[in-house]
């Protein structure tokens, strides 16, 4: 081959190779040609914006109140607990307010609503307006999924009539005016449940804004608003005048919130426990010479534990259960839990929790029954103890609360001279049929002893003499 073939033929190889080096990047797919449909564009930019503003990897801090908002899944997937989150009388608010079922109750509202306007000293017109100037910041208070099907216009007078006719509910429940109203029992103790579900809210704004309103009866709405609240917080009737609120100083999202805000005393939590509390029930307690005792403070935060020699006393606050007891502590448990109430310490979480760590069986309740803690209006003790247990089951619960009396408790349980102690004044001293044959049996063994002695060494002739 001559100088010239060669060189042509390097040449040509070299445009081959670009030539396969081209079809091979050709596979590869050029994402900057992409088309990106609007949605893909927008999750993006989203994306983008919080990477930019350096939240990618932090959790939001939140700072604003829980809205008004359906009970969160977790609980409601529970079909037997499904019946205590909806109201069975009267709707309060935008969740139920189009339920067909209760389409009749809604008949009561317009009439306490004039009675409520009645006795005001104000039109219907001015404190409609009230509300309706508030719907901007009023709507805030709301969950946006729950209102989005509604006008503003529809809102606005839903809030007004539920806040008139709230307030005059209580109002005429506390001063026994009910029959008046031509309102059966029946219906009553239905609705009063009906305000404390966490789907049956309104804003507590609009009844401040109501009552601020009221020019001939302001203090008094106020006053039946406590006692109305006094009233559901589950604890028995001598303890009821203790309890304070103070509406002018509370700022809570809804009805509910209050109630859980009274049932609970403020205070400030414990350190972490750094134990693991082995005692199962009330019975185990018993067993181990600790007694319980009711506590003088209503309050589900005051729960104290002493121990003196072999004994000890676990003090409870008095608790009322009826038919009410598990929607009123299931909803507040709801409320808890609500994904946006970064503000909860799970305070009735961990009362529930620590009740249902002490029954486990009716006779847990027949003790805590007869020791004047647990009042059973129920029915049945069995009864009792299977609310406990259904409630406390998956409760999401603070493990500092009640720190110190867990810890006081688990050492007296740990310490085996005043468990032992405690199993022998139980066995002997417990009632005063056994105390007569504890105190039989010892006479009976003086006597054997004292036999035994004189037949071992008898007297001699001259002490008989």
């Amino acid at each position: 081959m001559s100088d010239k073939e060669i060189a042509i033929s390097i040449e040509e190889l070299c445009v081959m190779k670009m030539t396969r080096s081209n079809d091979n990047n050709s596979n590869v797919v050029d994402t900057s040609e992409l088309q990106l449909s609007a949605e893909e564009s927008s999750s993006i930019a989203g994306i983008d914006e919080l990477a930019n503003a350096g939240k990618g990897t932090e959790a939001p801090v939140q700072t604003d109140k829980p809205k008004i908002q359906k009970v969160p899944m977790v609980l409601r997937d529970n079909k037997h607990f499904k019946k205590f989150y909806e109201p069975r009388a009267v709707p309060i608010g935008p969740i139920h307010h189009k339920d067909e079922k209760l389409k009749l109750a809604q008949q009561y509202k317009p009439r306490l609503a004039a009675q409520f306007i009645k006795e005001s000293g104000q039109t219907t017109t001015d404190l409609y307006q009230k509300i309706k100037k508030e719907m901007k910041a009023l709507k805030l208070f709301f969950d946006p999924e729950v209102i989005k099907d509604y006008k503003e216009e529809e809102l606005s007078w839903m809030l007004f009539l539920d806040g008139c006719s709230t307030l005059q509910f209580m109002y005429g429940v506390v001063h026994k005016k009910m029959r008046e109203y031509n309102i059966k029992s029946d219906q009553v103790a239905f609705a009063q449940q009906d305000l404390f579900l966490l789907e049956n809210q309104i804003p507590f704004k609009v009844l401040t804004l109501l009552i601020d309103s009221s020019i001939a009866n302001k203090e008094k709405l106020k006053e039946s608003i406590k006692s109305f609240l006094q009233r559901n917080v589950m604890a028995p009737p001598h303890m009821l005048a203790s309890i304070e609120i103070d509406i002018d100083k509370e700022d809570p999202t809804h009805l509910l919130e209050l109630l859980q805000k009274v049932a609970v005393s403020r205070s400030t939590k414990d350190d972490e426990s750094s134990k693991q509390e082995s005692f199962r029930n009330v019975q185990e307690l018993k067993a181990a010479g600790i007694k319980l005792k009711p506590s003088e403070n209503w309050s589900q935060r005051k729960i104290d534990f002493t121990s003196r020699c072999f004994k000890g006393c676990l003090e409870l606050p008095p608790l009322v259960v009826d038919d009410s007891t598990e929607p009123k502590l299931l909803n507040m448990i709801a409320y808890e839990m609500c994904p946006d109430n970064f503000r909860t310490d799970y305070e009735v979480s961990s009362y529930v929790g620590f009740l249902d760590s002490l029954i486990d069986h009716s006779n847990d309740v027949k003790e805590l029954r007869s020791a004047k803690i647990l009042y059973n209006l129920l029915g049945s003790d069995e009864e009792v103890a299977e609310l406990f247990n259904e409630i406390g089951t998956d409760l999401v619960t603070c493990p500092s609360f009640y720190r110190t009396v867990k810890e006081k408790i688990q050492g007296h349980y740990d310490n085996k001279g005043k468990t032992w102690m405690a199993e022998a004044y139980n066995t002997h001293f417990s009632s005063p049929w056994t105390i007569l044959a504890f105190l039989g049996a010892l006479i009976a063994l003086v006597l054997t002893f004292v036999q035994t002695w004189y037949a071992i060494n008898p007297p001699s002739e001259n002490a008989r003499k």
